[in-house]
């Protein structure tokens, strides 16, 4: 009999064992998936008393991937980066960076992510080496790399120049050249800027758009922004926001195809002004027609129509018909502010 417990007791403990270790195998799976992601939302819920400011958002972002948070102001991007960085906490959902959740692991999640507020604060009265310094040792970097790594992020930045004028003298351009290298100093996996643009002018704007897109594949990088160029031109995919919704996620191109439901075809036709609108209006399957004064004495429009070349050549046809002359016809590329503005438009019609 106490063979027989033995035995039983020693089958319960290795069912234990193999329990636990598909429950690690699970967890180690999990783990990985995480780590993969980098940043994983999930339902996440802000509400400010009465107002809810983020309403069920949930998105993934992958390890070096730039990621942007497209909205007007007010949409919502700026306390979602609030949350991730944990200056917010949540109403509802849940938020993970680099596989730990921001509410219980608030000092790790700090230790691997860079911030740059869309009004970053500096101190002015410091030389950029001795500002950048000092965060260093705030952050924690180790006295013996400390050096290696101001220089690192000092010429990583464009930084060398200036690296001992006082902040305070510096241009705009460069100041935000300096939040991001402070958001940079400690080699965070996850960089997360706010409006990292706004108020630059167009050199500046090339120039912190070209580092930014430096960081791709070593960095996971989110950025918000409200001018459409920049996601564009710097971020392989785009989440855009309204009224703390998110109302469509691809990349730029793919979201292109989404809307892409209709043409706008520009067509210039020499002939009598009010004949040709009239003959054009009279069209059928058009979207919309709207004129484009050019003061060259020929009358343009742009026709926005699902029926594409059979349109354009029915408008072709007319057009040489009744003796006019077509002096252009060309399909326009859709816009990401035209793409932008639809969407918006296409989900506040479908709330409304």
């Amino acid at each position: 009999m106490v063979c027989a417990r033995r035995r039983v007791g020693q089958d319960g403990a290795a069912r234990q064992r193999r329990r636990a270790g598909r429950d690690d195998r699970a967890h180690t799976l999990r783990r990985r998936l995480w780590v993969t992601l980098v940043i994983a939302v999930d339902g996440l819920v802000k509400d400010f008393g009465r107002t809810r400011a983020v309403a069920g958002v949930s998105f993934n972002v992958a390890a070096g991937e730039i990621m942007g948070l497209l909205g007007p102001n007010g949409s919502g991007k700026t306390t979602i980066m609030r949350i991730l960085t944990g200056f917010f906490p949540p109403t509802e959902g849940s938020v993970a960076i680099d596989g730990l959740d921001v509410e219980r692991h608030p000092l790790a999640i700090r230790e691997r992510i860079g911030y740059l507020p869309e009004n970053v604060v500096l101190y002015p009265d410091l030389t950029v080496v001795r500002f950048l310094r000092f965060c260093a040792e705030v952050k924690g970097v180790p006295a013996p790399v400390r050096r290696a790594r101001l220089d690192e992020v000092i010429g990583a930045c464009g930084l060398t120049e200036v690296a001992g004028k006082l902040i305070g003298k510096l241009s705009k351009g460069y100041r935000q050249r300096v939040g991001i290298a402070q958001a940079l100093v400690h080699r965070p996996r996850v960089l997360i800027l706010d409006e990292p643009t706004v108020g630059l002018d167009p050199r500046q704007i090339i120039e912190i758009r070209t580092l930014i897109k430096a960081l791709a594949g070593s960095t996971t990088v989110l950025l918000s922004t409200h001018i459409l160029p920049e996601v564009s031109m710097t971020c392989g995919r785009v989440i855009i926001i309204d009224y703390g919704r998110i109302i469509a996620e691809d990349t730029a191109l793919g979201l292109t195809q989404r809307v892409r439901g209709s043409d706008e075809t520009r067509v210039r036709v020499a002939g009598p002004r009010a004949d040709v609108l009239a003959a054009l209006a009279a069209v059928g399957g058009l979207d919309e027609l709207r004129e484009e004064p050019t003061g060259d004495g020929a009358v343009t429009v742009v026709v926005r129509s699902a029926r594409g070349d059979a349109l354009r050549c029915e408008i072709a046809a007319l057009v040489i018909g009744r003796g006019w002359g077509l002096l252009e016809m060309r399909t326009l590329p859709m816009s990401l502010e035209d793409l932008f503005v639809r969407l918006v438009r296409d989900d506040r019609d479908a709330a409304a």
